[in-house]
């Protein structure tokens, strides 16, 4: 697909990479498969990366039969619900290295979009811990060793959030809280999640949406490459 057979609608960002060091990705909720399929295909056509999030599996399918031999370039992880073109970003020059730490296995699918993204990003030495909330302490603090030698960490949990507090309490490094939608009650929608990460006492702790797995791995890498 040329620039000329680029569709009317379709006003990408292509320069955002050149910009701000982040190349564009795709929120896929809200598209239809034909729109998000015209997107791949102007993509592949400038050969650059992109990343998909939120992309759920019934429509993820749908993509892939809707693109033909395209299919072949893109990889699916319907766990953390993205996909990303075969043409990945350069790998990162980074000032250290990340964690991504999941309080439980229920938050695994926000801590994979994570992952998956600094892995689109170009961040590689990447470490994911899942089950280290703090309702079981000694999971964590087993960890803590491993975690210490990071210079970010993403911490990603929902209900009421206390995996960020302890985190930062006891590691050098920059910790980035992800507060999740995963509870209920009064911790429903992650906004108890959110207004821990908030409210924290810890100092380093910076915090992004609810949710937001990528929005934390951009973060974490503008944290860590290195000067221009």
């Amino acid at each position: 697909m040329s620039e000329s057979q680029t569709p009317s609608w379709l006003h990408f960002d292509w320069a955002r990479a050149e910009r701000t060091g982040l190349p564009e990705a795709v929120l896929a909720c809200g598209k239809s498969v034909a729109q998000l399929a015209e997107i791949v295909a102007a993509a592949n056509a400038r050969e650059a990366p992109l990343l998909l999030t939120r992309l759920e599996s019934a429509p993820a399918a749908e993509l892939l039969g809707a693109l033909g031999e395209l299919a072949a370039e893109i990889d699916y992880d319907p766990v953390s619900r993205t996909a990303v073109t075969g043409r990945q970003a350069a790998r990162a020059e980074l000032d250290g290295t990340i964690a991504v730490v999941a309080a439980g296995s229920s938050d695994l699918p926000v801590a994979q979009e994570a992952v998956r993204s600094l892995a689109y990003l170009g961040a590689d030495n990447v470490e994911c811990l899942v089950d280290v909330g703090v309702a079981g302490l000694w999971r964590l603090l087993d960890r803590v060793e491993l975690i210490s030698e990071r210079r970010v960490t993403i911490a990603v949990a929902g209900m009421e959030g206390a995996l960020f507090s302890v985190v930062a309490g006891l590691v050098k490094g920059v910790v980035v809280a992800v507060p999740t939608s995963v509870g209920y009650g009064v911790s429903v929608g992650g906004q108890a999640a959110l207004s821990s990460a908030l409210a924290s006492c810890a100092p380093g702790v910076v915090t992004v949406n609810i949710d937001n797995g990528f929005g934390a791995a951009c973060a974490a890498i503008k944290m860590l490459r290195s000067p221009v």
